[in-house]
């Protein structure tokens, strides 16, 4: 091991020598720069006790000195600052000034040694207690002015300055009186407030103005080079003043002849390579929003030319989303209209049917009562089918208003079921019924709570199958807004609904096709105008459906809770009026509707006389003595003089029954306008045709 030892000794001893050598040239280089710069023992000193300086730059001045993205010093400064710390073997810490005006308080106080970008004038040479050095770099000082203005000493001008050339200001200030320097936080604001009219010029360092005068956005701005307007920047180093502040200052002096003699080392060729890879590294990058600026004028152009193409691509669409619909719709309307031929029509053929077997079977009571009996069904039918096509269409111009009155519910439910319970039994159905209702009087519109059960227990009898069950159960809760919830759910055994019906199952006119073949056709509007009604009454309708298992559907409404007037179950309109002398005058333009009506009114013990239109309505009342007529049922369309105008008419006589015979429009156009119409007329009530002989009696026991 010794031997191995004493064999590598050479070896080690060459490593040693080499690194020796290696070493020597990097002491040699130090100190032979320190000795080129021809130091003082008192300068050496102070170099040997200060191995790092706070240097406060400024940050907005690219390229000559700004502040890159990780906040350290960059551009033409950097360069030329490294080289004086490698000069001065001292190292230097760059930290960014803010960007407002800085205190001398705020320097002593950070404790920055030294600041840069001072500019080398008369004012700073001058000043009490400013200490700064030679010029490190020198360029020139141009005027940035809008297009066609011109520069002049003696002009009355506003001057843009940043807050950070506090100096120029002041220079400005005592050489040009008669400009109007205004303050802007930034040089870009500076060069805005130029552009925008808001300030005539600017002066500043020719470097920083070529860097941003490149921004299209400033291409209407000139540069104007001015003699005698030098831009020199130099250190400036910051020291303590007053009383006990002599060390200071002498550090402070000593620290500034340093750098003047770095400064003086470095050549010519030498500040003009730093300022070049300054300038060249800091170019100004051009953006998005440079390119949209210079080329906006193709740009807008070009946004337009697609805005059009855009707009007329839109029209394209919508035009064939146009034909399309009217080609969906165009087969729905065919569908519909084909589907209603076929419902008015078989019903119309019964009833004409039914007319003429009544003719051959006069003598025949039994069969006449029959065929009677069968007419009014079918005419039921028929009646219905036009009052679904009415509420659809009122519903879909949101022209139906609900008639909020009190409601038994449990009467309305025994009525319903009784309906039913009929048309169940025909089909040998299991009907069951079961009710929980806590609050069995609300305020709603009993027809429309009564057509939307009657129309869901319909659909359930007609697809399910002989021997199966179909069952109506209520329940009620209160609401935290303190109405009822009433949910009715009707469920049945029948064939259920395929998942694709289902998606469209209230869609208007919407028909399973193969219920339709099983002979199970209707209108469908049913479903639709049902779900609509409970959303009116503020509810909904939902489903839930298998094939071949059976449908069930939960119908809700709200309403508020109320109490029926004491006298609802009074005596019965006929039997109040058998005895009473009530005259009716009837004015109706068709010969055969005001005959039915006639009869309809005397069979039940009234005196009618009827009117062939409003003129003639209007006479009858004017010739008769006063009190003669207690109700008149007015149609609204008729020859001479319509419903409208007969009712305003006779409020406007001057005698007294004018003012309180009750007027009742009758008429088949039941729509809201038409009604609301009639009431601002004079009318008291609205009365629909055909006629139902206990409704109109009911309402003129009202």
């Amino acid at each position: 091991m010794i031997r191995r030892l004493f064999w590598r000794l050479p070896a080690i001893a060459v490593v040693f020598i080499l690194l020796f050598y290696a070493a020597v040239p990097k002491v040699q280089a130090e100190s032979s720069k320190q000795s080129a710069l021809q130091l003082t023992a008192e300068e050496e000193s102070y170099i040997s006790s200060h191995k790092s300086l706070k240097i406060g730059f400024v940050q907005d001045r690219i390229p000559v000195s700004f502040s890159d993205e990780n906040g350290e010093l960059a551009g033409i400064s950097r360069y030329i600052f490294d080289h004086v710390s490698e000069l001065c073997g001292i190292k230097f810490e760059y930290v960014p000034l803010p960007t407002n005006d800085v205190t001398y308080d705020y320097l002593l106080n950070g404790g920055f040694d030294l600041v840069s970008s001072v500019e080398y004038n008369k004012e700073n040479q001058k000043a009490k207690g400013i200490l700064i050095s030679n010029p490190y770099l020198s360029s020139r000082k141009v005027v940035v002015a809008r297009d066609g203005l011109e520069f002049r000493y003696d002009a009355n001008l506003s001057i843009a300055v940043s807050t950070g050339s506090q100096t120029l200001k002041k220079v400005l200030s005592k050489s040009y009186p008669n400009f109007k320097l205004v303050d802007y936080p930034s040089i870009t604001a500076c060069f805005d407030a130029i552009k925008s009219g808001k300030a005539d010029l600017m002066i500043q360092n020719q470097y920083v103005v070529e860097h941003w005068i490149s921004k299209p956005i400033y291409e209407k701005l000139k540069v104007i080079p001015v003699l005698g307007l030098d831009d020199q920047l130099c250190f400036s180093a910051v020291v303590a003043f007053g009383e006990n502040s002599e060390a200071s200052q002498k550090d402070g002096k000593v620290l500034i002849n340093i750098l003047n003699k770095a400064i003086a080392s470095m050549t010519e060729d030498e500040i003009g390579s730093f300022t070049i890879q300054g300038i060249m590294e800091n170019q100004y990058s051009f953006t998005l929003s440079d390119f949209l600026y210079r080329y906006r004028y193709a740009v807008i152009t070009l946004a337009i030319l697609i805005l059009v193409i855009l707009i007329l691509a839109v029209l394209f669409v919508r035009q064939h989303i146009r034909l399309a619909e009217n080609k969906a719709d165009a087969k729905i309307k065919s569908q519909f209209l084909s589907t209603m031929s076929h419902e008015i029509r078989t019903p119309m053929n019964g009833l004409i049917g039914l007319n003429y077997l009544m003719s051959q079977k006069l003598e025949d009571k039994e069969q006449l009562r029959d065929y009677l009996r069968q007419s009014t069904v079918t005419a039921n039918y028929l009646l219905s089918l036009i009052n679904d096509m009415l509420d659809m269409s009122r519903l879909q111009a949101q022209n139906l208003e609900l008639e909020l009155r009190p409601v038994d519910l449990e009467l309305l439910l025994n009525t319903v079921s009784s309906i039913a319970q009929n048309s169940m039994a025909d089909k040998k159905l299991i009907y069951n019924v079961n009710s929980k209702l806590s609050w069995p009087c609300i305020l709603g519109d009993e027809v429309r709570i009564q057509q939307v059960l009657l129309n869901l227990l319909d659909n359930a009898k007609k697809f399910t199958p002989k021997g199966g069950r179909v069952d109506l159960s209520l329940n009620q809760e209160m609401t935290d807004s303190g109405k009822v919830l009433t949910t009715a759910t009707v469920s049945d055994t029948g064939r259920g609904m395929s998942e694709e019906f289902q998606k469209h199952i209230f869609d208007t006119f919407a028909q399973e096709l193969d219920t339709v073949s099983k002979g199970n056709q209707g209108t469908g509007l049913g479903l639709p105008i049902s779900r609509r009604l409970a959303m009116l009454m503020g509810g909904d309708l939902t489903f839930v459906s298998r094939r071949w298992e059976g449908s069930s559907f939960t119908f809700t409404f709200i309403a508020e809770p109320t109490e029926l007037p004491e006298n609802e179950y009074g005596p019965t309109p006929s039997d109040d009026l058998k005895h009473q002398n009530t005259k009716i005058l009837v004015a109706e333009d068709n010969e055969l509707n005001g005959e039915i009506i006639l009869e309809l009114l005397q069979s039940v013990g009234f005196e009618a006389e009827l009117a062939e239109n409003g003129k003639i309505a209007l006479q009858m009342f004017i010739d008769s003595e006063p009190d003669t007529y207690d109700i008149i049922l007015m149609d609204l369309l008729m020859p001479e003089m319509d419903g409208f105008e007969t009712a305003k008419a006779i409020r406007d006589l001057d005698r007294p029954d004018a003012k309180t015979v009750r007027i009742f429009a009758c008429t088949a156009n039941s729509f809201s306008e038409n009604r609301d119409k009639a009431l601002a007329s004079g009318m008291d009530d609205f009365i629909e045709k055909p006629v139902d002989v206990k409704e109109l009696l009911k309402k003129i026991n009202e």
